[in-house]
């Protein structure tokens, strides 16, 4: 099996996708998230690792629009912790450094440090690539947020270690397919719901739905239809398979009041 994730090798995507697969599938590294997506819905690969959530930085917007552009679904998510740190080259130490390289969420994720060392941040498509972007420029102004393994891979000294803003630090990522099959006996599902129309207490007459079924609401998350300034779709996370009877009748009902309801996936959080 074909597996696309964030590259070069050394990112946290690759570190989720090796603990997710087997040593008989072919992991693929492609340089950007959208690239990931891509590669799964035009059948390059068979499968795609991707971030979704971050518990500092919030949700990876790439990954959560890229389900609707790219018709895509989720087939299992995983919680990962996450320790950045700082690395930079030979002569590189914290009184020296200026810019710090890396990816956005990484960058939001170490925010109090940046900001009380006024450093000037720039942004790349890993933390990885910001590893080796580091190694190539060789000035001790230069620094890259990254893990441990991706420097390590590109010969950088360690500067300081668990930057990030909290200790508590969590990705989640997702396993996205091309494949609609609901697995009915899944733990979770993931519903897109678009409102039938905007009105007083209509997100609030949305989630009542879910809790007079006492079904516990894992994430929700809106983004804009894209057709008008103001209106919203919601992303669902329900802690419900797809095929329990309380989730059967919470779908009924949105539809019944006229929502569209569309199923993004049936899974369950996988344990490493």
């Amino acid at each position: 099996m074909r597996i696309a994730y964030l590259g070069p090798s050394g990112t946290f995507s690759e570190e989720a996708a090796i603990r997710l697969f087997s040593d008989t599938d072919t992991l693929l590294p492609q340089e950007s998230m959208d690239d990931v997506l891509q590669a799964v819905s035009s059948a390059a690969v068979d499968k795609g690792v991707v971030p979704i959530e971050n518990s500092i930085a919030g949700t990876i917007d790439t990954s959560i629009d890229g389900l609707l552009t790219y018709r895509l679904f989720i087939e299992a998510d995983v919680i990962f912790p996450i320790s950045l740190y700082l690395f930079g080259t030979e002569n590189c130490g914290l009184d020296t450094i200026q810019h710090v390289v890396s990816i956005t969420p990484a960058l939001e994720q170490c925010r109090a440090l940046i900001r009380d060392k006024s450093w000037v941040c720039d942004r790349v498509g890993s933390t990885a690539a910001a590893a080796k972007a580091v190694r190539e420029r060789n000035q001790p102004e230069w620094a890259a947020i990254a893990s441990k393994c991706a420097a390590d891979i590109y010969g950088l000294k360690l500067i300081a270690s668990d930057i990030q803003d909290s200790k508590r630090n969590h990705t989640r990522f997702i396993v996205i397919s091309r494949s609609s099959r609901l697995d009915p006996h899944q733990e979770k599902t993931m519903l897109l719901v678009t409102p039938a129309r905007e009105h007083v207490g209509m997100l609030a007459s949305i989630l009542n739905v879910f809790a007079a079924l006492s079904i516990n609401l894992s994430w929700i998350e809106s983004r804009p239809t894209g057709e008008k300034l103001g209106e919203y779709r919601f992303f669902i996370e329900t802690e419900a398979g797809y095929g329990s009877d309380p989730m059967s009748k919470a779908i009924n009902i949105l539809r019944m009041f006229g929502h569209q309801v569309a199923i993004l996936g049936s899974y369950s959080t996988m344990t490493l």
